[in-house]
């Protein structure tokens, strides 16, 4: 000790003077700007070179605008600057040449045989989708994740949507399956029965969809309590490894890891969810959720004052 003064209080006095002015700086420092220093700084990994020496920023939707990191509700992503016109976005995690090697952008898999339209594979705001011809008239279907492999003939199955399974024995109306806002499922009558994966779409028989249908309408178009299907396994938490379900709750959609609860916002299309916002609903809500307290002790009762004996008389 030197002049009541210790040698770590001159450490954090020191420390604080060059500390100070940068906090501030930070502070005054807008979000869009932050941005702009992550899209320059990150170009290397986002906008890689290309083996054909073509612009690695040039949007490959629209082919004129410019692609540039964004902030969004859900976190960073890749998007084109000529938006809304073009709805291009790539998420932030994946890189230019993944890009090109996991088949990402627009792709064109052939022609559909019976109306000689391209039939093509695109990337929207909410996932990648298939579309047959262009313009409003385009008719266009979302590809599952569980869908495998695609090349022209699934997306070709995508666009047929919704199938006929059949005549149903009794009604005499017609049982359809198709892939709806909270994943596959049957339809006869106005009445629905949820199918496990994209796979039974196309592969359930009369049969098998007669059964399905009778055990959903005997079950109020539920599974049995405590043992409700999950709409779709979104896959295990990046932080936590808790596995992610995505679910169809009494008030409507809802991601759970088993021991947290989310609600799906309505803005969302919960079929387009990725396992990242996934998790970001759920880290959000159990950070928002209220501390348990401790069960209040009875306040003790009070004892009740003692009957005075009365007054013996004077004889």
């Amino acid at each position: 000790m030197s002049g009541g003064r210790t040698d770590w209080q001159a450490v954090l006095e020191a420390f604080w003077r060059d500390f100070k002015p940068k906090t501030a700086e930070v502070m005054e420092t807008k979000p869009s700007d932050v941005t702009v220093a992550l899209d320059e700084f990150l170009s290397p990994f986002l906008f890689p070179p290309k083996e054909d020496g073509s612009d690695p920023r040039l949007c490959p939707n629209c082919g004129n605008g410019r692609l540039a990191l964004r902030g969004g509700r859900f976190g960073a992503f890749v998007a084109c600057s000529n938006y809304p016109d073009c709805k291009y976005t790539r998420k932030f995690a994946q890189g230019g040449s993944a890009e090109a090697e996991n088949g990402g952008g627009d792709a064109v898999l052939g022609k559909d045989p019976a109306t000689g339209l391209d039939v093509a594979k695109k990337s929207g705001r909410f996932g990648p989708y298939v579309q047959l011809g262009d313009g409003k008239e385009a008719k266009r279907s979302s590809i599952p994740k569980d869908a495998g492999e695609l090349d022209l003939e699934l997306a070709l199955k995508l666009l047929s949507l919704p199938r006929e399974v059949g005549v149903h024995p009794e009604s005499g109306k017609p049982i359809t399956a198709s892939i709806g806002r909270y994943g596959p499922y049957l339809a006869h009558d106005g009445k629905y029965a949820r199918l496990t994966s994209t796979a039974e779409v196309f592969e359930t028989g009369m049969n098998a969809a007669v059964v399905k249908l009778a055990e959903a309408a005997a079950n109020g178009g539920r599974p049995a309590r405590g043992a409700q299907a999950p709409l779709k396994v979104l896959g295990n938490h990046p932080r936590t490894e808790a596995e992610i379900k995505l679910m169809a709750g009494r008030y409507g959609p809802y991601v759970t890891d088993g021991t947290t609860n989310a609600t799906v916002p309505k803005s969302v299309e919960p079929e387009a969810l990725t396992l990242e916002e996934a998790a970001q609903l759920i880290d959000a809500r159990a950070a928002a959720a209220p501390a348990k307290k401790g069960k209040k002790k009875a306040a003790p009762k009070k004892k009740a004052a003692a009957k005075k004996a009365p007054a013996k008389k004077k004889a």
